[in-house]
């Protein structure tokens, strides 16, 4: 869904009755980490909105080299899952524009915050919303894995020789 379109999703959605829960992210390579995230984010509400940080965005929050996948592909990648309803890209630094946008109920992060610490937090009490911590642990990241097939490779690389 076009980022312009987001305010009056959360308009119509409010108009509606429909409790709104935003979560947001780089989502650089889909894993089980972000999927249990996601999940978790969709029971706080009857509708989940994700808001994927954009090529540039994420360039700047993870240096040279990053993303590896393009926006456009991550966000189809998860509008896909069973429990996004909606996936926008957004250019923000922050998702603080989407907030104001949308006026989710629900904030979601994933355990590496907790509530008190989430960034837009105040936004969220602002808006008379909610910040939640859902999902496992954070033992899943795209830099592991990155790091995992590197170390894969090499030692391949290396009984080759």
């Amino acid at each position: 869904m076009p980022r312009s379109d987001v305010r009056a999703l959360g308009e119509r959605l409010r108009a509606a009755g429909r409790r709104i829960a935003f979560a947001n992210g780089c989502f650089e390579i889909l894993h089980v980490g972000h999927v249990r995230f996601l999940e978790g984010a969709k029971e706080q509400g009857d509708v989940l909105v994700v808001g994927i940080n954009s090529d540039r965005s994420v360039a700047q929050l993870k240096g040279a080299g990053r993303p590896l996948l393009r926006e456009d592909t991550r966000a189809e990648l998860v509008a896909a899952l069973s429990c996004v309803d909606y996936a926008v890209v957004f250019d923000d630094p922050t998702a603080e524009p989407m907030l104001r946008d949308l006026r989710p109920h629900v904030q979601c992060k994933g355990p590496d915050y907790t509530e008190e610490s989430v960034p837009e937090g105040w936004v969220m009490d602002e808006l008379g919303g909610v910040v939640r911590i859902v999902g496992d642990p954070k033992d899943h990241s795209t830099r592991d894995l990155l790091a995992d097939i590197a170390r894969r490779a090499q030692a391949a690389k290396s009984r080759e020789e």
